[in-house]
């Protein structure tokens, strides 16, 4: 990552942990065990790329709103889903952001009102923030509630477990992972660019810069999984295979998992240039990500 793109990436995640701070209710908040879970996992660090993918699509053109309360509301859905994937029930993690899981610092039953209470969260923070803007708020409510439903994120996941250990074909697994990780990063762009008052063809341009970036996400997870150290990830290592996932590097291998990134990175930019707008660092942001660490 070029110094440049890590000050300017610095700056957004900054605001972010800003916006985390002052718009989660307090740990001292009754029942506080619950708070203390919610806060736990929201101030865990991690990358921050959902929110930030959010703030800037919201600068690409002139802004209506402040995107910050937006940004924290995906946050939070987020962070459910990774609450909710580290239970014994689902993926059985142990840690997570380099530090024990939610439900190891508290307890299963903690933590999964801790991620309810997240998801439902989320909501709130577009309904209360964004009040004042009809149209906006609903449009945002809408991307969210959508990428995070039954056929999208959720149904990404279960198709996964449902197809652990068992044969699979690129099909499934182009279903899986842009349902299960494509879906949210997908809803990061379009809310954020729903702050400029978009077109619908602005917004199916930068849907698929959405769906391109999701599935080179995921396919990096899966190498750095096969290939990364939990040190390095901050979360174990080698789960997908001991769980007998379905991934792109069990079917395409690692070199060919690599080719399949960088397929789908070109695409995103591609889509990313032709929208136009304020997005040198959205560019700069979608060519780094190919190359991640953790």
């Amino acid at each position: 990552m070029n110094l440049a793109l890590k000050e300017k990436l610095a700056t957004y995640q900054k605001r972010v942990e800003r916006g985390i701070e002052q718009l989660l209710p307090t740990a001292s908040t009754r029942p506080e065990r619950l708070h203390a879970a919610m806060r736990y996992s929201m101030e865990a660090g991690g990358k921050r790329i959902r929110p930030v993918l959010m703030i800037a699509a919201s600068e690409l053109f002139p802004s209506q709103a402040d995107p910050l309360a937006a940004a924290v509301a995906i946050e939070c859905l987020h962070t459910y889903t990774l609450i909710h994937d580290d239970l014994p029930s689902i993926d059985d993690s142990d840690l997570r952001r380099g530090r024990p899981s939610c439900h190891m610092q508290f307890d299963q039953a903690t933590a999964v009102l801790a991620g309810d209470s997240l998801l439902t969260y989320a909501f709130q923070l577009l309904a209360g923030n964004y009040a004042q803007q009809p149209s906006l708020a609903t449009g945002l409510i809408h991307d969210l509630a959508t990428a995070s439903s039954s056929e999208r994120l959720i149904g990404g996941q279960m198709e996964d477990i449902d197809n652990e250990g068992k044969p699979i074909d690129a099909e499934t697994l182009r279903y899986i992972h842009e349902n299960k990780t494509g879906a949210l990063l997908t809803a990061a762009l379009t809310m954020g660019l729903r702050f400029c008052a978009p077109t619908i063809e602005q917004l199916q341009q930068i849907e698929a810069v959405g769906y391109h970036l999701g599935l080179t996400f995921q396919i990096v997870d899966d190498i750095l999984d096969a290939t990364s150290n939990a040190e390095e990830l901050g979360k174990p290592v080698g789960n997908d295979s001991a769980s007998d996932k379905s991934t792109y590097v069990a079917l395409h291998g690692i070199d060919g998992a690599h080719r399949e990134a960088k397929k789908h990175t070109a695409a995103a930019l591609k889509n990313a240039e032709a929208l136009g707008g304020n997005n040198a660092f959205l560019l700069d942001l979608i060519a780094d990500l190919e190359h991640r660490i953790n």
